[in-house]
């Protein structure tokens, strides 16, 4: 896709590509670069859909000047706060001393925040279900709070039956780069919007209420095809449904004898005939991928050596990002390798006090250095369990 896409008539594209950026938010790995959507809406008045980031500020300039085609644009409006959305509205209004900012309140206090600005004689403040008369079509704005912040509003045009999504519906990934939406899509929503389910779900109940044939997000592709398919994932990702068959294992291993165990286990369930086994080396792979996989199968096994008499740092790390998250309606079996004293599991389970309807395993494994057949024979047991 690219920047001179043509939505519908009246709808055009303008963002951008980054393929410069090695890591989201500072923490998530994008190893197919980022988008920064922005759209304009040529009506009667013309209406800007949010800006991008600060370093292609010069780049989306051009993108929108050539969808302009010599008009002046009336409204900036502005969705999300986020300086990768939001990082160029200062330059927008400079550039064009007659247009109105067109936002939540709370977004117009970010702007201050973020900016110096809040554009006191150039601003209107809009609400939820408020409408913005375009000429050729009237604009309904959506308040959609802690989708992912608490500033954030949707907005929905009824003329094209399009819902524009600000962060909702996002994915990684640049859309020059072909890949599959779910994959890229998950990872994003449960490192980044998992945590705010319960709003999520208040989102879809309002959109169920649209007729949406298309929806433009300020991340990832416009989806206009088997909307039914996104909305659906959405549903189950935000109610915390399960949305695989399968058992993820997330593990920390020193001198590998815990590594053992974990393929062990991973090769008696597959034998078993656990339809996926997704096992994750939590010091080595994306930490942000462990987190999607647990929350995409309903099973979890936790696999760590006992450290400083608890467990392995990134172990530690990755129950308090679920936890963080929203983890709920799971079941989680244990593992733990202890020399002297293996207290992993214990630890392991306690990280999760502050987590909702968490089923934990009967079958506890515990390793003393390395596999010995009394440590095979809770392996057999555990995966009996599992596969029960």
């Amino acid at each position: 896709m690219g920047s001179k896409i043509t939505i519908t008539d009246d709808i055009r594209y303008i963002g951008v590509n980054d393929h410069e950026l090695d890591l989201f938010e500072g923490q998530y790995i994008v190893p197919n670069g980022m988008a920064y959507n922005s759209y304009v809406i040529l009506d009667e008045k013309i209406a800007v859909m949010d800006t991008v980031e600060v370093h292609f500020g010069e780049e989306w300039m051009g993108n929108l000047l050539e969808a302009l085609d010599g008009r002046t644009p009336d409204y900036l409006i502005v969705q999300h706060m986020e300086p990768d959305h939001s990082a160029n509205i200062v330059r927008f209004m400079d550039a064009f001393p007659t247009a109105t900012i067109v936002a939540s309140m709370q977004a117009f206090a970010m702007l201050k925040q973020f900016y110096g600005h809040d554009y006191a004689d150039r601003k209107l403040v809009v609400k939820d279900k408020e409408t913005l008369d375009l000429g050729g079509r009237t604009l309904t704005f959506v308040s959609a709070p802690m989708v992912h912040w608490p500033e954030v509003m949707m907005t929905y045009d009824p003329k094209s039956k399009t819902l524009f999504s600000a962060d909702g519906f996002g994915k990684f990934g640049a859309l020059d780069v072909d890949e599959d939406w779910a994959c890229e899509a998950r990872r994003y929503y449960f490192g980044i919007v998992g945590k705010f389910g319960k709003q999520v779900q208040a989102l879809l109940k309002k959109a169920s209420a649209l007729e949406i044939e298309r929806i433009c997000a300020l991340h990832g592709p416009i989806l206009d095809e088997n909307l039914d398919y996104y909305l659906g994932l959405y549903n189950t990702w935000s109610s915390y449904g399960v949305e695989s068959e399968g058992i993820a294992i997330c593990y920390t291993s020193v001198y590998g004898h815990t590594k053992e165990a974990v393929e062990l286990l991973a090769a008696k369930l597959e034998e078993a005939g656990c339809p996926k086994v997704a096992v994750t080396d939590l010091a080595r792979d994306d930490m942000a991928e462990a987190v999607e996989d647990a929350f995409r199968y309903g099973t979890i096994v936790l696999a760590s050596t006992t450290y400083n008499m608890g467990v392995f740092p990134f172990m530690s790390d990755f129950i308090e990002r679920l936890v963080d998250h929203g983890y709920t309606k799971r079941r989680v079996a244990l593992i733990e390798n202890g020399t002297w004293a293996p207290a992993a599991a214990k630890t392991m389970r306690a990280k999760f006090e502050g987590a909702k309807e968490i089923e934990f395993c009967e079958n506890v494994v515990t390793i003393k250095s390395a596999l010995d057949d009394t440590s095979r024979a809770q392996l057999d047991a555990l995966v009996a369990e599992l596969m029960a």
